[in-house]
């Protein structure tokens, strides 16, 4: 079994910033993609970022140059920093990652429970 935890969501000013973190435990042969999406009420779930396990990174438009994904492939953490934060950032933040568990040869997509991120005006 694979769990993802997300922890560092908040509440902060528009312009500041904020640092989120995604530990994946349990049964883990292999991470591949780790990613960060984000869905806003009444809104659809969305891709933020993502990035491989080459340290190849993709990131939504409205939020190049001011987000930055990062991972540690030892302990299994993925990040995303975020700054000049704005309104429209406002969303529940969900970490998600494709893992390979030990005794698979398949990987399979884990999602977090989410993080809420606020950010007021």
């Amino acid at each position: 079994q694979v769990q993802l935890v997300e922890s560092g969501g908040g509440l902060v000013q528009a312009g500041g910033s904020l640092d989120l973190s995604c530990a994946a435990s349990g049964s883990i042969f292999r991470v591949y993609m780790m990613g960060w999406y984000r869905q806003a009420p009444g809104q659809q779930r969305e891709l933020v970022a993502q990035i491989t396990r080459g340290l190849v990174a993709d990131y939504q438009d409205s939020v190049k140059g001011r987000f930055t994904i990062s991972r540690d492939d030892v302990l299994h953490i993925a990040y995303l920093h975020m700054n000049s934060l704005e309104p429209e950032d406002t969303a529940v933040y969900y970490c998600t990652a494709d893992v390979q568990p030990i005794g698979s040869e398949v990987y399979q997509t884990y999602w977090g429970q989410g993080t809420q991120v606020t950010v007021s005006s």
